[in-house]
């Protein structure tokens, strides 16, 4: 494998499990060890004390873990949302963190950022809808959504934390394919 350097280009992780040993936070901190030079890979702290999302407290005074989520993401070269499946949806946590990111409307953290979705879940599905909804929601919130980037597992098995060069590879292809695609387009 040819190792890929990428000029100080930092990952933002938005993670939607809260469990200290899921698979999923396993899959974000593989995604922090194996990111190739020149990448960082950051998981955002605190979306389980983020206040939900209500547009009468979002105002000069918010909360300081909004603002420190917001400047995070807002500094941050791609979003990657590393999430669990919860009851055929993705989890509160990251969809109140989306919205926070979301506003203001037009102008939030989140808007024109390269923004891709994966994780593991038990099921048959391996976590699609959850991964669709949170697409949606991040197209809608103004990101680049990259739809066609895919590390997800229905059958989870310790022999895929075990193969370093599977996320290496996944950090290497996120950052490449979104510095390499023409004219990305945000919906409007």
């Amino acid at each position: 494998m040819t190792e890929t350097t990428h000029p100080r280009t930092r990952v933002v992780v938005l993670l939607g499990s809260l469990r200290a040993d899921s698979y999923n936070r396993r899959i974000a901190e593989r995604l922090q060890a194996e990111a190739p030079a020149g990448v960082s890979v950051e998981i955002a702290p605190g979306l389980a004390d983020l206040p939900f999302y209500n547009e009468e407290i979002d105002t000069e005074d918010v909360a300081a873990g909004v603002r420190d989520l917001r400047d995070l993401v807002g500094g941050a070269d791609r979003v990657l949302a590393v999430t669990p499946e919860y009851n055929g949806t993705m989890p509160a946590v990251l969809n109140n963190a989306i919205d926070w990111l979301s506003r203001p409307y037009g102008a939030g953290a989140l808007t024109r950022k390269p923004f891709a979705v994966v994780g593991a879940t038990p099921t048959q599905f391996g976590g699609k809808w959850s991964h669709e909804d949170a697409r949606r929601s991040a197209t809608i919130a103004g990101a680049d959504v990259v739809p066609d980037l895919v590390l997800s597992h229905s059958t989870l098995d310790a022999d895929v934390f075990e193969d370093a060069a599977v996320f290496a590879r996944f950090v290497d292809a996120l950052v490449s394919l979104v510095e390499h695609r023409p004219g990305a387009q945000v919906a409007a």
